[in-house]
């Protein structure tokens, strides 16, 4: 039996690769998540305005979390 290391390689550096880019994206989920109620305004905006945007970033960073999560879980589970 043998072990084909470059590809062994390869699925450990693509899984590094994805591993980070998720918890980046969850981090940055979280902190997005924590300013939608903690900041003042800026003047020349409309009250609200930042919240929404920032509930919106979380729950997209959020969401794109899920969608690698559930993708793994499609390639592992046989259907």
């Amino acid at each position: 039996m043998d072990i084909d290391w470059g590809t062994l390689a390869g699925v450990f550096g693509v899984s590094l690769g994805i591993t980070v880019v998720v918890v980046v994206m969850f981090s940055l989920g979280l902190a997005t998540w924590a300013r939608t109620g903690h900041r003042e305004p800026a003047p020349d905006t409309p009250p609200g305005r930042q919240q929404k945007v920032a509930a919106v970033t979380a729950v997209l960073c959020f969401a794109a979390c899920l969608a690698v999560a559930a993708y793994g879980i499609d390639l592992i589970v046989p259907v």
